[in-house]
């Protein structure tokens, strides 16, 4: 796949509200203010993981070979980190999990646009 982190990126600030930011060196996509998706620092732009809050799809996440519980205490409340390039991983998949996670972290009024189709 053709940069894949690049085509989750792309999607990901097609979400209503979604913006990119750099906290602590990483590249996210936040809406409402509250990220949704990490995917990685530019430095080390060949990470072949996102990382991202799940709840309806966590079990199926982690399954996937090479998925982990996210650190610093993260993934106790659902992220995960989804290595992008696994077996049976497709973009299609990465995006259902970033639309996943958006729904869980974005503001509810931004859910609402993006049910709409605003």
């Amino acid at each position: 796949m053709a940069d894949v982190r690049a085509r989750v990126r792309e999607f990901a600030l097609l979400l209503p509200g979604a913006a990119e930011d750099f906290p602590w060196g990483e590249r996210v996509v936040k809406a409402g203010g509250k990220v949704f998706v990490f995917l990685g620092a530019d430095e080390r732009a060949g990470r072949r993981m996102i990382t991202v809050k799940l709840d309806e799809s966590h079990g199926h996440a982690m399954s996937i070979d090479g998925a982990e519980p996210t650190g610093y205490g993260l993934g106790r409340a659902g992220w995960v980190n989804v290595p992008i390039r696994a077996p049976g991983v497709t973009l299609g998949l990465l995006r259902d999990l970033v639309e996943e996670s958006y729904r869980i972290v974005a503001p509810k009024r931004l859910v609402a646009q993006l049910e709409r189709g605003d």
